[in-house]
């Protein structure tokens, strides 16, 4: 299969890389970029949960630094990992990759709370948790000049599927998860595939489920 990999281009060459190794042709096509919203330490150490929403919510924590609360939650996998590149062992990861899941797990009282995620993150956390919210990034939607031909999009978040739909092509997509689905999904969007963990493990698993049966 042809495959067009979306995720940023300082991001795209690990999943990129790991698709050729099915056998698959892959064109990396960054459909947005990832702007930092302040340079500064954070200061959390007064919270009793951290709650880090996306893996690029890891990276801009760990490039700030600052000060921690000893309770971290990752909303996935693939944010957990991330948190971990950094020395950051989160303490809950809920069995559902989603804002509904951690907080069905999350225990309660959970105290004084902080969200960090995208500056355009949904607020389920904060309005059910009356947490503090810290936007750490803005994703900015990319348009290609060209969109290149393929078989399937293979799209890592939910403002991938958004900056997909744009381009109004008909090639269908394989999704990380359930938001991005729904998006997809809303959009217009012909999902093949979802993946059944929501990192870029159970994307790779996905591509190459949809390949066998194929």
């Amino acid at each position: 299969m042809r495959l067009i990999v979306t995720r940023p281009v300082e991001q795209a060459e690990p999943l990129a890389s790991r698709l050729r190794d099915l056998g698959h042709d892959v064109v990396v096509c960054p459909l947005i970029r990832v702007e930092p919203l302040a340079d500064g330490p954070v200061d959390a150490a007064g919270y009793d949960w951290l709650i880090v929403t996306s893996a690029n919510g890891a990276h801009e924590l760990a490039r700030r630094g600052g000060a921690l609360p000893s309770r971290v939650a990752a909303v996935g996998p693939g944010t957990a990992a991330a948190l971990r590149s950094h020395g950051i062992d989160p303490e809950l990861v809920p069995s559902v990759s989603s804002q509904e899941g951690l907080l069905a797990e999350l225990p309660r009282p959970a105290g004084r709370v902080l969200v960090a995620a995208a500056e355009d993150a949904r607020q389920l956390l904060v309005d059910e948790l009356d947490a503090d919210f810290l936007p750490l990034y803005r994703t900015v939607l990319l348009r290609p000049e060209r969109v290149p031909d393929g078989d399937a999009a293979v799209l890592a978040s939910a403002s991938a599927a958004r900056a997909f739909a744009a381009l109004g092509s008909d090639v269908p997509v394989v999704s990380i998860g359930p938001q991005t689905t729904e998006v997809a999904l809303a959009l217009g969007l012909r999902v093949l595939a979802e993946a059944r963990t929501h990192d870029l493990d159970g994307l790779v698993s996905a591509v190459a489920e949809l390949g066998r049966a194929g």
